[in-house]
């Protein structure tokens, strides 16, 4: 049967699915998830992930370095990838994968070798703040240096930018925290003074700077003004900050924890905006599993990360429905712009939609292994329902 993309074209499919409002996007580019290989695969791993990959309409995705061991040396990430590859033969899915490689104060060594994984990593990752897992490069001559070699083998450096001196001294002020404490402790200017920094370095090294999960307004004006200055730099967005705000903790409690925190919906607002005048550039999911029994701990003991990459697409197609964004721009920040960034091959890689198909996510539906969503009970018009991958069909 014949469908139509997005863009007014047409393919031939042998699809058996005749109902609904079908069209055909470019296969998402998922730049930023946790499947949790190795050391953690009772939360995740790459048969599961891959899973809720194409359950999402994801064929491609780049796996972040906090893993146990942490892939910090070329040693661990050729570990990594064996492993990757032998879950993807078990799970009969060949998902398309990049590794974000991790920087520490001391692997500028290994950070060196990298010329030899050139088609298996997608950039450096550094956490300006401490997240989940071990590792944090917080002072500012650390991260000069990773700048520094990161231009100098034209590699991308990845920013978890949030100041870890702010988040130690906001924690010391508030004691018995609760949940709803948490968008307080990882304040927004914490955020603001780590993107400030981030975005001064690159300026000083020209170095090609990726913000990741950016959430406030103030990164907004300042990632705006940076990019009018001309740094080489761009900005990702999450699903759950697009969707979610603080008022979402009195609901989920800690399946609403996640770093950074929710914001407030005038800072939802600005993602919005932003998106809508181009200056964030991409959506990555953040998708960080967890189990519900390590979620249900008590704050602060209760880890920071939520699921998201099944949900991505449905909530930006309901989105598209309530006219809130085109297809053209979800085509952009899912696919097209991380292509570029990353210079990416092209692929034929396509992912089905029926955009009048109205259903509700149910925890009981989901493909991830963790079996959440803090999105369960939302009721979402347009669906994917096929994925091509490497010319091989699935149905959703």
């Amino acid at each position: 049967m014949l469908i139509k993309t997005y863009n007014n074209q047409n393919i031939k499919l042998n699809l058996d699915y005749t109902r609904g409002n079908l069209f055909a996007l470019p296969a998402l580019i998922d730049p930023h998830v946790h499947f949790r290989t190795p050391g953690a695969e009772h939360k995740e791993n790459w048969i599961t992930g891959a899973q809720a990959a194409l359950a999402g309409g994801v064929t491609t995705v780049f796996d972040m370095p906090n893993n146990t061991p942490s892939t910090i040396s070329t040693s661990a990430l050729q570990h990594k990838i064996n492993l990757i590859d032998y879950q993807l033969k078990e799970a009969g899915i060949l998902l398309r994968y990049k590794l974000w490689f991790g920087a520490t104060p001391n692997n500028l060594g290994e950070i060196e070798k990298l010329q030899e994984y050139k088609d298996q990593i997608c950039g450096i990752k550094i956490f300006m703040g401490s997240s989940t897992g071990n590792l944090l490069v917080n002072k500012k001559e650390d991260q000069a240096k990773i700048f520094e070699q990161a231009a100098r083998l034209d590699l991308v450096v990845a920013v978890h930018a949030e100041s870890e001196s702010k988040i130690q001294d906001s924690r010391s002020k508030i004691s018995n925290p609760k949940i709803q404490d948490h968008s307080i402790v990882r304040s927004r200017e914490a955020a603001a003074e780590a993107t400030n920094q981030a975005i001064e370095l690159a300026k000083q090294f020209g170095t090609k700077l990726y913000i990741l999960h950016v959430s406030t307004k103030e990164e907004i004006e300042i990632i705006s003004q940076a990019k009018r200055q001309g740094i080489q730099m761009y900005a990702e967005v999450t699903p759950h900050h697009l969707f979610l705000d603080e008022s979402a903790y009195d609901k989920l409690g800690t399946k609403a924890q996640m770093n950074p925190p929710l914001r407030t919906t005038e800072d939802r607002k600005a993602l919005w905006q932003a998106i809508d005048d181009g200056t964030i550039d991409t959506i990555g999911t953040d998708h960080a599993p967890h189990t519900l029994e390590e979620k249900a701990l008590t704050y602060p003991n209760s880890p920071s990360g939520v699921p998201g990459i099944e949900t991505s697409l449905p909530l930006l197609l309901d989105a598209h429905n309530k006219g809130k964004i085109s297809l053209e721009k979800i085509v952009q920040l899912t696919r097209k712009n991380i292509e570029k960034i990353f210079k990416l091959e092209p692929n034929n890689d396509w992912v089905i939609v029926d955009l009048n198909m109205e259903k509700e996510v149910r925890d009981e539906d989901l493909k991830t292994k963790c079996g959440w969503s803090p999105f369960e009970g939302w009721e979402l018009k347009g669906w994917p329902v096929a994925v091509i991958l490497q010319g091989k069909l699935f149905h959703i």
